[in-house]
């Protein structure tokens, strides 16, 4: 039988791989330990020495050379989270062991909490509400948007702003999208026409922001970008916080109260004591609500399960990591 280590922090473990999950895993593999923390692996890396299938989640070990010189049965590594970046190193990749991501079930919630804040961004939600409060009353007279014709923009068209885009076709929206990657054919299949970025924040109601961090993307929303805003606009951000210049984005929003900014990821995350993010009206901050939280990550864990069926019976697998566009994931 096939033999498999399960290493992640324990803190979410029960979360990712709940009982049912590994009951079912327990009878395709032999289990080489009880599951182990990435501290536990680093003191007693020799337990490697038999595995074939490493099963990991949060608090992945890194994958470097050190390491992999203590696994030489590795036959695949299955990550019950998103991001593969922070464990894979050249030396991994040189192995040429496939890695299964569970990104495209993190996906899920992000895309549905992405929907909820367009839908409610429309509508200026947050913008009145704090107006109500703050006045005393209600406003005179309402002027939104609304879900009808409106141009909803998105920067990025990976897995999740493919999947928020598929929601959006549902909603009478004209949907943009900005992605140097992007394939025409793809966009246009999900109803969306790609546009250069300044017209992005030039013309739309809402920009939601699902691009990578890489070095092409870092502070790449910055002030300039944002106060070419629409009167009323709303930014939301549930892809990297670095993606955002946040001092330069900071001064806008200071002085565009009409604009709001949803941000569920900042950098550095959470924010520093003292950040002027946590003063500001047209602010709402959300600590990385939208990725998977509570029952939402055994998704991830049977995605893993899954894709151990198909190696296991030597079907191939659904979501292994490309390691050409690796460095394109987020």
């Amino acid at each position: 039988m096939t033999t498999a280590l399960l290493v992640m922090e324990e803190r979410r473990r029960a979360d990712v791989y709940p009982e049912e999950v590994l009951r079912e895993l327990a009878d395709l593999v032999r289990w080489q330990r009880p599951p182990l923390t990435r501290e536990q692996l680093a003191a007693e890396p020799g337990v490697l020495n038999e595995v074939e299938l490493l099963l990991t989640g949060w608090g992945a070990p890194v994958l470097d050379a050190g390491l992999l010189r203590h696994a030489p049965r590795l036959r695949a590594v299955l990550v019950a989270a998103g991001s593969v970046r922070p464990l894979t190193t050249p030396e991994f990749w040189a192995r040429q062991i496939p890695i299964v991501s569970a990104a495209s079930a993190n996906a899920i919630p992000v895309a549905e909490f992405t929907l909820a804040q367009i839908l409610l961004a429309l509508k200026q939600f947050h913008r009145i509400s704090r107006e109500i409060k703050e006045r005393g009353r209600y406003p005179d007279a309402v002027r939104v948007a609304g879900a009808y014709g409106s141009r909803v923009g998105l920067l990025g068209l990976g897995e999740i702003g493919r999947l928020v885009a598929s929601h959006l076709r549902r909603f009478d929206l004209d949907v943009v999208a900005t992605d140097p990657v992007a394939d025409p054919a793809v966009a246009a299949g999900l109803g969306v026409r790609l546009v250069p970025l300044a017209e992005l924040f030039d013309s739309c109601e809402v920009v939601s922001l699902h691009a990578p961090l890489v070095e092409q993307t870092e502070g790449l929303v910055d002030g300039e970008l944002l106060a070419r805003l629409r009167p009323g606009a709303t930014l939301i951000n549930t892809a990297r916080g670095a993606v955002v210049d946040e001092p330069s984005v900071i001064e806008v929003l200071q002085r565009r109260p009409d604009l709001t900014a949803v941000l569920d990821v900042t950098w550095p995350e959470p924010p520093p004591s003292g950040s002027p993010l946590y003063g500001l009206p047209n602010v709402v901050l959300t600590p990385h609500l939208a990725g998977a939280m509570g029952a939402e990550r055994a998704r991830m864990g049977e995605l893993v399960l899954a894709e151990v069926r198909r190696l296991l019976t030597g079907a191939p697998l659904r979501h292994a990591v490309d390691p050409a566009l690796a460095s394109l994931r987020a």
